[in-house]
C-alpha cells in the first residue's frame, strides 16, 4: 500500500494543478487530500449542487473541505437535460458527460490544467457506464491510476486521520427510482427526506428505492435485528406515510450496491 501512495503522490505532483471532483464520499476524500498535501493551492474542489444528490451530503462536503483546508466551490446544476428525464440505462454516462463537461470548463477558465475524480480499482467490476464519459472527456482517476481498492482507500483513510474511513458507499438520487421511470423532483426530494430519517435512526447503509407509491428500504442485514423491532416499524411506516409513500416495505435482502442494475444487458 505504501508504494501505491507514493505512486499516488507522483502521479498528483505530475498534474501540476488540478481540480477535484469532490463528493465527500471515501475516494474523494482521500484524493483532495493527498492532493492538498502536495499541491497545497494549485488544487481545488468542486462539489455539484443538484436534486439529484442528498442534501446532507453537500453539507458534509463543505465541512470536510474545510477540515482538509483546500479551497472548495459548490457548482449547481438543474435537470434541465431532456435526456434524463425517463432515467434511461446509461443515465449515469449522460449525467457524467455533462456534469465533468461543465467542471472542465471551470477549470479551464480558471488556469487548472486536469480535472479528477475518485474512481478506484474495484469501481470496474460494476456496471458504470459513468467511466466512458470520464474516459472520452479525459478526466483523470488518480486513485485508479495508482491501482487502489476500495480496501487499501479506507486502511490509508484511517492512517491519515480522514473521519470518512469508514463511510458507507452512497450514489446519487437517480438510482433510487428505477430505469424508465420519468425523473420528478419532488420523488427525489422525498427519497432524500426518507434516507435522511432513517439515517437519524442511527441506520447507516440506507437505500429507499421508489417503486410507484411505495419505498423499498434496503438497509444492512446486520441492522435488520434493529429495524425490525415493532416500534421501529411503526415509526417508519408513519413517517413514510407523512412523506407521501402509500407502503413501506423492507427488502428482505438487505442492502446490495448496484442492486437497480440487476437484469441490466451488459
Amino acid at each position: 500500500m505504501q508504494k501505491k501512495y507514493n505512486r499516488l503522490v507522483e502521479i498528483i505532483k505530475d498534474m501540476e494543478s488540478v481540480v477535484v471532483a469532490f463528493s465527500g464520499g471515501v475516494d474523494s476524500t482521500l484524493l483532495l487530500k493527498v492532493a492538498q498535501d502536495t499541491l497545497g493551492d494549485r488544487v481545488i474542489a468542486v462539489t455539484i449542487t443538484s436534486p439529484f444528490h442528498a442534501k446532507w451530503e453537500e453539507t458534509e462536503a463543505r465541512e470536510l473541505a474545510v477540515k482538509i483546508g483546500a479551497k472548495h466551490i459548490m457548482l449547481p446544476k438543474t435537470l434541465e437535460n431532456g435526456a434524463l428525464k425517463y432515467n434511461p440505462v446509461n443515465r449515469c454516462y449522460l449525467c457524467k458527460k455533462d456534469v465533468f463537461s461543465d467542471i472542465q470548463d471551470y477549470a479551464a477558465r480558471n488556469g487548472y490544467q486536469w480535472v479528477a475524480d475518485g474512481t478506484n480499482q474495484d469501481d470496474a467490476a460494476d456496471y458504470r457506464p459513468g467511466m466512458q464519459a470520464l474516459r472520452e472527456l479525459n478526466i483523470r482517476s488518480p486513485l485508479l491510476e495508482a491501482g487502489m481498492t476500495k480496501q487499501e482507500i479506507r486502511e490509508l483513510s484511517e492512517k491519515m486521520g480522514l473521519t470518512t474511513w469508514d463511510k458507507p458507499p452512497y450514489a446519487c438520487l437517480l438510482t433510487r427510482i428505477p430505469y424508465g421511470q420519468e425523473i420528478k423532483e419532488e420523488d427525489l426530494q422525498r427519497v432524500d427526506q426518507a434516507e435522511s430519517y432513517l439515517m437519524s435512526l442511527g441506520f447507516r447503509q440506507v437505500r429507499v428505492r421508489l417503486h410507484g407509491n411505495m419505498g423499498r428500504i434496503e438497509v444492512a442485514k446486520e441492522e435488520f435485528a434493529e429495524i425490525l423491532k415493532i416500534h421501529k416499524l411503526e415509526q417508519i411506516n408513519q413517517v413514510f406515510k407523512e412523506l407521501g409513500f402509500q407502503y413501506a416495505a423492507l427488502d428482505l435482502e438487505g442492502y446490495r450496491t448496484g442492486k437497480m442494475n440487476d437484469g441490466i444487458v451488459r
